[in-house]
């Protein structure tokens, strides 16, 4: 009987200990904070597929934004329930550098805020001082003006202006700036207001193990981090599936909270919020 008991005793703590975190990494829900279905994607992937696709990787949510804006329409037509749009302000690829001086891509911007919802503007890319020019300065009041957050694809420099712009800004740092890890925890420390995707930074695990470096600056922000694919050619796509894979084993190494919270809480707090804000 005391055998029974202790046997009994034994698997309730271990269910409690499990109900606490998923049993294995394959579990953990993921939200990909970095997913594009530019014209070119969208032209030899059907918009049905790649939302199969991003079932098949488990996922939980998908930021999608695209080049130009009728691939992530489709894919929100695709999956309701998966995809939060964000509003590119590329008319086609190639225009990473050319919208910074465009009129026409701010009109495009202003044109589609009138006729589609959104949670973002963004993926755009400014850098240095360019972040001062006219054209970004005016994402920044449309993203106030529109209760939207920015995604900026910027160094540090550029990210300090987008927020001297405005203070109140929101802003997701893509790929956390392909700066150090100090970087990143010291701007974090100025604003309260910026999350960072973790899309190309493979250097965060290697071999399934996270930096110390980055286990730092996650274990100080716990709630600003979240991953990302960015599926930035068609050819990305095919890497869905085993970029989720790779997240959840690196995830699962963390303590559960925090990997939770990377994996797809804070991704989902941020588009929440601004949902709940409008």
């Amino acid at each position: 009987m005391r055998r029974i008991i202790l046997a009994l005793a034994i698997v309730l703590t271990v269910g409690a200990l499990a109900a606490g975190r998923p049993a294995r990494a394959a579990d953990l829900p993921l939200f990909d904070a970095h997913i594009h279905f530019s014209h070119d994607a969208h032209a030899a992937l059907p918009a049905g597929e790649a939302a199969s696709r991003l079932r098949r990787a488990g996922l939980a949510g998908a930021l999608v934004s695209s080049s130009d804006d009728a691939g992530t329409q489709a894919l929100l037509a695709a999956a309701p329930d998966l995809v939060h749009p964000s509003l590119r302000p590329y008319r086609k690829r190639g225009e990473l550098t050319s919208w910074l001086r465009d009129p026409g891509n701010i009109a495009y911007v202003e044109g589609l805020l009138g006729r589609h919802r959104y949670v973002a503007i963004g993926e755009f890319h400014v850098h240095g001082a360019d972040a001062d020019l006219p054209n970004v300065r005016r994402l920044v009041e449309l993203a106030r003006d529109h209760k939207l957050f920015l995604i900026a694809h910027s160094d540090a420099d550029a990210v300090e202006r987008l927020f001297r712009h405005d203070p109140q800004a929101r802003v997701l740092w893509a790929h956390a700036g392909f700066e150090r890890p100090d970087t990143v925890r010291a701007a974090m420390r100025r604003h309260k207001a910026l999350w960072a995707d973790l899309s190309f930074r493979y250097e965060v695990a290697r071999g399934d193990t996270v930096s110390p470096d980055w286990l730092a600056v996650f274990s100080e922000f716990p709630d600003r981090f979240m991953v990302g694919t960015d599926t930035y050619t068609p050819e990305r796509w095919s890497e869905v599936e085993s970029h989720a894979a790779w997240a959840r084993r690196w995830l699962s190494t963390l303590p559960p909270d925090l990997g939770a919270a990377i994996a797809h809480r804070n991704a989902e707090g941020l588009v929440r919020g601004i949902a709940g804000g409008r």
